[in-house]
């Protein structure tokens, strides 16, 4: 069960780290960078239910923060039940 909590926080931590570099190398690189394209490509499908539900309030996207919560509170959740399961 250890090995499958390592796992969830590996996920967790990869998908923020992916959101965390989409946002800041759309500052510096252009969006036909291959670095750039692949990012988009791994974090743009869960960031659209977001954008639909919030709109950007002046040029400032919250939908990346809101994204990185959630999944903070998935893996969190999945580790609370795989932690009880153990009991």
């Amino acid at each position: 069960m250890d090995f499958l909590l390592r796992i969830i926080n590996a996920i967790g931590q990869v998908l923020s780290l992916a959101v965390l570099a989409s946002v800041l190398l759309s500052y510096f690189l252009p969006a036909t960078n291959p670095i750039r394209k692949t990012l988009d490509q791994l974090v743009d499908p869960m960031l659209k239910p977001i954008r639909k539900l919030i709109k950007p309030v002046g040029s400032l996207d919250f939908s990346p923060v809101i994204l990185m919560i959630i999944i903070y509170l998935i893996e969190w959740a999945l580790t609370r039940v795989i932690i009880s399961a153990m009991r």
